[in-house]
């Protein structure tokens, strides 16, 4: 009986200790492999932050208006390395505080989450090879019969069959895995935002993406090509967080943008 009290209270002292330090902390969860919005990279700079647990540093987009945040929250910032499909129930466990990883409020989603107002909005565009049927298409109408997917789990893939006669292939768990697939003729194309193009034509100059005229290109809302933190449920830091993202103005976001996607490890 005296062990087992010992062990209650050394675990109840485990997670006070652990509730303190978390206190002073904004942990955010994102895949750290998307760049421009976040990457992983080896070596430190004036930009990034330690992944915890090591594996290297974060950088990108999202890395910046994470920082911004943690900045007006008066807390350390603290980035969690997580696969995509993860990021939810992670926020939603308590993992970590909120979701900035590129991520849309989508109907869908904010049946499980909530989200602050929008920090990012985007332009969905196709990424295909240089050398390939489809580099000259200008409208979706030019990509009938064309091979094409998104990532897993994400409204890329949702609007894929607004293509008419498309062939709709599996959808794919990451970028990297649909450039390889791109690049090795197992697809024809891929659905992604611009500046996730620009940084993956910019990398891959074998690759280039079609931006489409107004009328011309995926019928998509506003809360699709608009990305915001995601937050669980009730959090009480959602008003915070939106009073932090509107000091952010138009101008200095798209400056962080750029600035992210010209710092981006490939591009140097």
């Amino acid at each position: 009986m005296k062990r087992m009290l010992a062990m209650i209270l050394t675990a109840m002292m485990l997670l006070s200790c652990a509730s303190a330090i978390a206190e002073g902390t904004f942990r955010v969860g994102m895949e750290c492999n998307y760049a421009p919005f976040n990457w992983t990279q080896a070596e430190p700079s004036e930009y990034t932050v330690a992944i915890e647990g090591g594996g290297g540093y974060a950088d990108g987009y999202d890395v910046q208006i994470a920082r911004k945040i943690a900045e007006g929250l008066d807390k350390e910032l603290v980035i969690v390395k997580t696969e995509w499909e993860g990021l939810p129930m992670g926020v939603m466990s308590g993992a970590f505080d909120a979701i900035i990883a590129g991520m849309s409020p989508t109907a869908e989603r904010k049946f499980t989450l909530d989200f602050s107002d929008s920090y990012y909005t985007s332009q969905l565009v196709v990424v295909v090879r240089k050398d390939g049927s489809f580099a000259n298409a200008k409208s979706l109408a030019d990509l009938g019969g064309a091979y094409i997917t998104g990532q897993l789990n994400t409204f890329h893939y949702s609007v894929i069959d607004q293509i008419p006669d498309v062939k709709q292939a599996m959808a794919m768990e990451t970028f990297p895995a649909m450039i390889v697939a791109l690049r090795s003729g197992a697809i024809d194309g891929y659905v992604a935002e611009e500046p996730g193009a620009v940084a993956d034509t910019t990398a891959n100059p074998d690759l280039t993406y079609i931006k489409f005229d107004e009328g011309m290109g995926f019928n998509a809302s506003e809360e699709d090509t608009s990305i915001a933190v995601g937050l669980a449920k009730g959090s009480d830091l959602t008003a915070s967080i939106n009073a932090i993202l509107a000091e952010l103005d138009e101008e200095i976001r798209l400056q962080m943008m750029l600035d992210a996607t010209a710092r981006q490890p490939l591009n140097q």
